[in-house]
């Protein structure tokens, strides 16, 4: 393959393309005509069953040449999901998907969390206070393991920490 000399005063439009079928007409390049106005306005609307992220939605789009024509067609739409039953239907799909989901936690969603010492600590894994008569001013963690539990102190300074406190066989905590 052959490339042209880009410092050459010939233009490559200049030349007539050549064909490979010989007396073929060649057709005229046209661009379709527009036959529909873009819709200049649209509106977005969600309908969610509940505050959690796992409650159903329904989101539709409406679109219009008009404020006024996107506002009527967002009434018939609203008149029409009740109408038609598809917000009923759509809460009924969204129950029964819930029902067959096997994997994950309950609820839909991760553990409960809170700030706590400047970090975000799971609900599952929030720090106990401690014994009524722990000392401790930093809180404590509570981890837990297959055979052992303890409540570690939360400074951020190791060298600030209290000592841990071991669970005993009758539950309670203490240190070694």
């Amino acid at each position: 393959m052959t490339y042209p000399d880009p410092f050459d005063d010939r233009s490559p439009w200049d030349e007539t393309p050549t064909s490979n079928a010989p007396d073929s007409p060649e057709t005229p390049v046209t661009t379709p005509a527009v036959t529909t106005a873009p819709n200049p306005f649209k509106i977005g609307l969600t309908f969610k069953a509940s505050s959690g992220y796992d409650a159903e939605w329904i989101t539709p789009t409406i679109y219009g040449a008009t404020a006024e024509e996107v506002a009527s067609r967002t009434v018939e739409l609203v008149h029409a999901l009740r109408e038609h039953g598809v917000i009923e239907l759509t809460s009924k799909a969204a129950q029964y998907t819930r029902e067959q989901f096997k994997g994950g936690s309950a609820g839909g969603g991760s553990a409960p969390k809170r700030f706590e010492n400047g970090r975000v600590v799971n609900k599952g894994q929030a720090s106990s206070d401690g014994p009524a008569d722990d000392d401790c001013q930093h809180g404590r963690k509570l981890v837990e393991k297959a055979n052992w539990a303890a409540l570690f102190c939360q400074a951020r300074d190791k060298s600030d920490q209290c000592e841990p406190l071991w669970r005993q066989k009758d539950g309670s905590f203490k240190a070694k």
